[in-house]
């Protein structure tokens, strides 16, 4: 069992970052120089509220309506356009819930959404519809989840998502991993963030000593779309999380006008290497109501894959993927018929 982790009692900094994170487009166009008619802005602040950490913001350029970083978070009129085929629950979340907050659609392992929590909304998002308040992992859902667990011995590895899991504090994680141990059959843990990538000081003492401690074999997947997220100050954290013998991955999604080109994605496993990650997924976008202006064909982004193949080695060249709902895998985008126009 874990012991021994230091517990902070008062609020750390990426709290207060997380908390202070910019929720206004406007301001957010003021920050940057920008006149919300160069973006068709929606300043409205409803439904799926802008949310954009200042340590993300500071990686932006300012005066520049395409900057890519941007185009990921602000809140555009083009959301509220109904697109046939986009839905509220593209990956078929809801239909793999086994208990509320633990969905198991694929064999070996399962998913705890443990919060609804994160630092950034970013506008694409799979789960921007999401009910959290029916899978909200209360104490009596938790201990439903820790039973289905236990009584499925094939389940080695659990996934810790949302949300953003790194929302939570580190004595809730703590507190989490420890009960999570007690399961024998549980060999891996895994978790998917952004937290770290837009407030780097989200890699505190605390979370790297939990890593380390830790039974489980650990992996972090971490989610960057775009090389210029990767500055020195994320370059750090990575480096410093790295230290927990934990192994490091990313997912990203190819996302129209950010990084739908050969050299965006060359530039982007690159970078990853260099800090100390291996690109994982590049998915194709999820179609979730409200996100069709970042979408792509799956023929262009075949392209995009064969070049990266051609010029990159094969360590540095990600899966290229779609979700399908109830399908048992990810679906290898070369195994998916493109039917010419």
């Amino acid at each position: 069992m874990i012991t021994g982790i230091p517990l902070k009692q008062h609020r750390p900094d990426w709290q207060l970052q997380m908390a202070q994170a910019v929720s206004d487009p406007a301001k957010l166009l003021r920050i940057l120089e920008l006149d919300p008619k160069q973006l068709e802005a929606d300043l409205s602040e409803t439904g799926f509220r802008l949310k954009v950490p200042m340590a993300f913001i500071q990686r932006m350029q300012k005066g520049k309506p395409t900057d890519p970083l941007l185009l990921q978070v602000l809140t555009r009129t083009a959301e509220h356009a109904v697109t046939p085929g986009y839905v509220h629950d593209p990956v078929g979340d809801l239909n793999a819930m086994q208990t509320p907050g633990l969905i198991q659609k694929y064999s070996g392992r399962a998913l705890l959404v443990v919060t609804g929590a994160c630092a950034v909304h970013c506008r694409y998002c799979f789960r921007r519809q999401f009910p959290y308040g029916e899978a909200n992992l209360s104490r009596e859902n938790w201990n439903q989840a820790l039973d289905y667990l236990r009584e499925n011995p094939d389940v080695h590895e659990i996934i810790l998502s949302g949300g953003d899991p790194l929302a939570l504090p580190d004595h809730r994680l703590h507190e989490m991993l420890s009960e999570l141990e007690g399961i024998p059959h549980l060999k891996r843990l895994r978790i998917h963030t952004r937290l770290p990538v837009v407030i780097p000081d989200r890699v505190t003492d605390e979370l790297v000593a939990l890593l380390s401690r830790t039974r489980l074999i650990t992996c972090v997947v971490v989610h960057i779309n775009h090389a210029q997220e990767i500055d020195p100050s994320l370059s750090s954290a990575l480096a410093y999380l790295g230290e927990s013998n934990t192994t490091l991955l990313n997912q990203a999604v190819l996302l129209k006008d950010i990084n739908d080109t050969e050299l965006a994605q060359s530039e982007l496993a690159e970078s990853l290497y260099e800090a100390g990650v291996l690109p994982y997924y590049l998915h194709l976008l999820d179609p979730v109501q409200g996100s069709a202006h970042f979408d792509i064909e799956a023929s262009r982004a075949q392209e995009i894959h064969e070049s990266l193949r051609k010029t990159l080695p094969g360590y540095l060249v990600p899966r290229l993927v779609r979700e399908t709902s109830g399908e048992p895998y990810k679906t290898p985008i070369e195994s998916i018929q493109i039917v010419s126009a």
